[in-house]
């Protein structure tokens, strides 16, 4: 698991081992680090050409330390000194080494930059001369590595506001920053590279979190010897209407795609239609009322998508919020329990699965202040609401009171198209009816629909029904069987 920690996390544990070693230690492993993946990036080192943008901190020392040992390896190695101070043992160590201070000229013919200018306490908008020196290194040819984070990005919310340094690589020490895992800077980072410095035993508890292929692999639900569709997770779906049919027909798809042993779907007349055409394997009820009586035992129901908000959809949506499974809600459904957030007040678990907008009426704040920051709020709702709370977007933020929060980005913008939100729910509400909590489900459904969907879109759009068929794929990819 990827775990990553705020700026005031990371600091305090700095403080404590550089209090055990020898002064400059910690500069001298992140320097050696960060060069190495200069390296790396370069090829061959001798005669390449290579920038420092040095701010006053410590960044702009680990930048120079690094410059010295690429110099040292026949690097031409420039240092722009942008900051009001600089770090004075670090420049001298680069110009021993056969280095000089430059102008901004220098961009123009670098093979690669390396953004030493702001480090981890950094926030708010860059000022000058920071600002304008960003943006023309964004404009510059050459790749950017930057040190710990880009420049412009809150190391501890991934908030930019104003420029921000748009780095191909990101080296990062100690450990991972929360800002480096959610946009807009997880976009600016790049490939992030870990440097290990030696924090490990002193970091505390995670700030957030994310799931590798590995984690996903071990939580996955497998069905043994003994297992029958019973045993495997038996979902309910009550979603669609006569407006969307389609949405019902995806929730199924994407629950039946991720491993529940029995799809129980219930709706009217127009989307049982379409789901007993495109999913036989379903067990259908169509309702003539809303109720779920006839419906049948289920480990777990997803509600909402395409159900409509009119007085029979919220009906529905009483009588499943009544039973005592899990939930997850999705869609309309939230616009119903944001009229009426009573509905939440049950003793069973509940997912939610909103976008901004959603989440905003349903804690009734403004959507741009979510899309601004979206850990906040996702972690707000899940305390406020007293359940878990998947906020959908380019990064997923899943929040769980007293949990750390995780994060997801395995998706892509190809993503971004009607219907995927409506297999998203079926996939997790699948996961949730094999067993897996809220917190979990939450997790691998993300994870697995984005991996999906980057299988199905392969550099090219998508339709959502491309995604339901891509989760088998994607199950194989984590547990690495190709066979």
């Amino acid at each position: 698991m990827r775990t990553a920690y705020t700026a005031d996390q990371i600091r305090a544990a700095e403080h404590v081992l550089m209090a055990k070693l020898p002064p400059g230690t910690l500069m001298q492993r992140a320097a050696a680090g960060l060069a190495a993946v200069c390296a790396d990036l370069l090829g061959s080192v001798y005669g390449k050409r290579v920038v420092l943008l040095v701010g006053s901190g410590d960044n702009g020392g680990d930048a120079l330390y690094a410059g010295e040992r690429l110099a040292r390896r026949g690097a031409w190695v420039g240092a722009i000194l942008a900051g009001s101070k600089t770090h004075q043992e670090g420049l001298a160590a680069l110009r021993e080494a056969g280095g000089r201070v430059v102008d901004r000229t220098a961009l123009d013919r670098a093979d690669l930059i390396v953004d030493g200018l702001v480090g981890i306490g950094a926030t708010g908008a860059l000022r000058e001369p920071y600002q304008e020196l960003v943006q023309e290194a964004n404009a510059a040819a050459a790749p950017i590595v930057a040190v710990d984070v880009p420049s412009g990005v809150d190391a501890s919310t991934g908030q930019v506001q104003g420029t921000a340094v748009r780095a191909r690589v990101t080296v990062t020490m100690g450990a991972y920053k929360t800002g480096l895992l959610l946009d807009p800077g997880a976009a600016c980072a790049g490939i992030v590279e870990l440097v290990d410095i030696g924090l490990g035993s002193y970091l505390p508890d995670p700030d957030v979190a994310a799931l590798t292929d590995s984690d996903v692999d071990v939580l996955l639900p497998r069905p043994g010897k003994e297992s029958d569709k019973y045993r495997r997770g038996v979902l309910g779906v009550a979603a669609g209407s006569d407006l969307y049919t389609g949405a019902a027909v995806l929730a199924v798809g994407g629950a039946l795609r991720a491993g529940a042993g029995m799809v129980r779907y219930a709706g009217p007349a127009a989307p049982v239609a379409q789901v007993r055409a495109h999913w036989p394997e379903a067990v259908i009820t169509q309702l003539e009322r809303p109720s779920i009586d006839d419906v049948g035992r289920v480990q777990a129901w997803v509600l909402g998508p395409g159900l409509g908000t009119d007085d029979w959809a919220h009906e529905l949506a009483a009588r499943v919020l009544e039973s005592h499974v899990p939930v997850l809600i999705d869609a309309d459904a939230l616009t119903l329990v944001a009229r009426e957030r009573s509905l939440l007040f049950r003793s069973a678990p509940v997912l939610i699965t909103p976008h901004a907008g959603e989440l905003a009426r349903l804690i009734r704040v403004d959507r741009d202040d979510i899309e601004a920051a979206r850990l906040e709020y996702t972690r707000r709702a899940a305390a406020e609401l007293g359940v878990t709370v998947l906020l959908k977007g380019s990064t997923t933020v899943i929040a769980e009171d007293s949990r750390p929060a995780r994060v997801n980005g395995t998706g892509t913008s190809w993503l971004a198209t009607g219907g995927t939100g409506d297999v998203l729910s079926g996939v997790a509400g699948s996961l949730l009816a094999q067993g897996l909590s809220c917190y979990d489900a939450a997790a691998c459904a993300a994870y697995l629909h984005g991996l999906a969907g980057r299988m199905a879109a392969d550099g090219a759009p998508l339709a959502a029904a491309d995604v339901a068929t891509a989760i088998p794929a994607a199950i194989r990819a984590v547990s690495g069987d190709n066979g």
